[in-house]
């Protein structure tokens, strides 16, 4: 469902952006996606063969969005619902973020690997398997019967949602570099449509009267078929090409051949990538913080019903995926650089307008607003990471681990922070710490090269 949603809500954007205007220039960035022809079979005629290329792109496009989409209903799903649990387990605040806390535990130990998993087994491999068990794996919080087995169960979701995060941004790098072009916000619109009808979805259910397990097991039992069918829709993964730490420059043969076969060989990646990284953990935090903390922030500081509460989420969500349907278009124009200063302050803007609230409506139009600010923040980090790292999928998924880790670490320490903080303090001022990191991203980017990010971009201003 939420992929369907996806694609159809993404494909009249991406209609006069997918295909470049000329046949060769996507084979100017795309390898063929076909078999080669045999030496006594006729050539085919160019057209025919910008059109595969062309027809594969465009399905592998819509099932990489198509994998957000779904990521992001299952975790909005359950993140909406986060008081319905709170209420099942009879647990604080601070218990609760444990809960946070395992998945994000599990996020990080996957992606602490994900560099060499890429490199061995291919983003495509990893994908057709993870985003399945991603998919069960949601199901089994929802059975949780306590504090116990839900942290457990917190925990067994992040492994294998680590692994497929990376893989599936590893997918949309892939794209990035075949179009030479931004399109990663495009792949994070996605997310935040399958965030926006997982999200509406649970908020029908707490109308409807049904409890955090049942909005659960149904929304993975719906999810399992769309998880089979995007199996068939990932792109191949590119060779190794570029040049492992202390061996200088060799040839590609040399290069690839080198990097898959030894498990330890390093890759050295610019500083750039951990810039974006830095980037994308104060990200991170902010929308940790928004997924899991506006919901009880509504119901329990500002008096607004559970129905009401649990609108906070997809609203923020739905303001992301509008920004981000246009994202890459501002990126080419204006440049990664000014796109995350001005996503800094006007997030900082928005979260002190909700922390500030006195009522339910402002709450939620400053939630609205943090989602427009920050919307392009991961995407852009995740673009020009992935593109500084290089331009094969070693190289390219080895830069999206490093920084999916920090990203990580950032949601793993944003939610547990704020909910301690809560407990000591009040919610409103556990909140008031995305202010300044909304602001740490603003001065960040500054630190970020100028020029070119993708082969096909503008240059930065």
């Amino acid at each position: 469902m939420a992929a369907d949603q996806a694609s159809s809500a993404i494909s009249d954007d991406l209609a006069s952006t997918v295909t470049p205007a000329t046949g060769a220039s996507i084979a100017e960035h795309a390898e063929p996606l076909t078999a080669p022809s045999t030496p006594s079979a006729p050539s085919a005629p160019a057209t025919d063969a910008a059109s595969a290329v062309d027809s594969g792109l465009r399905r592998a496009r819509i099932g990489t969005a198509g994998t957000f989409a779904l990521a992001g209903a299952l975790c909005a799903v359950w993140t909406v619902r986060v008081p319905a649990l709170k209420d099942k387990l009879g647990v604080s605040d601070g218990q609760l973020g444990l809960i946070v806390l395992a998945f994000g535990i599990g996020g990080i130990a996957t992606m602490s690997l994900m560099g060499r998993l890429v490199a061995r087994y291919g983003s495509r491999a990893l994908l057709r398997i993870t985003v399945t068990l991603s998919t069960i794996a949601v199901a089994a919080i929802g059975l949780s019967p306590n504090l116990g087995t839900a942290v457990a169960a917190g925990l067994a979701f992040g492994l294998v949602f680590g692994i497929t995060d990376v893989a599936m941004n590893t997918q949309a790098s892939i794209l990035e570099q075949r179009y030479g072009r931004p399109l990663m916000a495009g792949m994070h619109a996605g997310w935040s449509l399958g965030a926006v009808t997982g999200g509406l979805l649970g908020a029908l259910g707490a109308r409807a009267g049904l409890d955090f397990t049942q909005s659960v097991v149904i929304a993975s039992a719906v999810g399992l078929p769309v998880a089979f069918w995007l199996r068939g829709t990932y792109l191949p993964d590119t060779p190794a090409t570029s040049r492992v730490v202390g061996r200088g420059d060799e040839s590609p043969a040399t290069a690839g051949t080198a990097e898959t076969s030894s498990a330890k060989a390093r890759i050295r990646l610019p500083l750039g990538v951990y810039v974006a990284g830095a980037i994308a953990f104060c990200a991170f935090m902010i929308e940790g913080a928004v997924a899991d903390w506006s919901g009880l922030y509504l119901r329990d500081t500002l008096g607004s019903a559970e129905a009401i509460a649990a609108l906070a989420y997809p609203l923020y969500e739905g303001a992301m995926a509008i920004g981000r349907l246009t994202g890459d278009r501002v990126t080419d124009r204006f440049g990664a650089r000014a796109v995350l200063t001005a996503s800094g302050v006007a997030t900082a803007a928005g979260m002190a307008l909700a922390v500030a609230a006195n009522g339910t409506a402002a709450g939620l139009i400053g939630f609205f607003l943090v989602g427009v600010g920050v919307c392009l923040v991961v995407p852009v980090a995740f673009s020009v990471g992935g593109a500084l790292g290089g331009n094969d999928t070693t190289h390219a998924g080895a830069a999206i681990a490093r920084i999916g880790t920090m990203a990580y670490t950032g949601l793993l320490l944003g939610p547990v922070l704020i909910g301690f903080l809560a407990d000591a303090t009040t919610l409103r001022v556990g909140l008031g710490v995305t202010v300044a990191l909304a602001l740490a991203v603003a001065a960040g980017s500054r630190l970020l090269p100028r020029g070119r990010h993708l082969a096909g971009g503008v240059q930065n201003h």
